[in-house]
């Protein structure tokens, strides 16, 4: 009799977990009949927005800038990093160059 009620639980317990597992999408394309012709309708595309272009030259404040050990300026802008040109005060996107240029060095 226990054996009988613990195959009913048994299985009600796994026909439940097996009944939530299932997965269904939705069809997103419907079919309209028009003159005995079938027309497909699709979802329209989704427009994004174009990122804000990155400037490559930025004037920033001194004291808003934050400086390294070695005295070197650098200030950081929607995820990238500008240093100071010692000549002309600018803040200027990083790259490559910069090591080899005298204006990026530290005084």
């Amino acid at each position: 009799m226990k054996v009988k009620y613990i195959c009913i639980a048994a299985f009600i317990i796994a026909f439940g977990l097996f009944s939530c597992s299932k997965k269904v999408h939705p069809v997103t394309t419907e079919t309209k009949s028009v003159s005995s012709d079938t027309i497909a309708a699709k979802k329209a595309p989704v427009k994004r927005t174009p990122k804000e272009p990155v400037p490559k030259v930025i004037t920033v404040n001194d004291a808003s800038a934050h400086k390294t050990v070695d005295g070197r300026y650098y200030y950081d802008l929607q995820g990238h990093r500008y240093w100071r040109n010692n000549k002309d005060g600018k803040y200027y996107l990083f790259n490559k160059t910069m090591y080899a240029d005298a204006a990026f060095k530290p005084q």
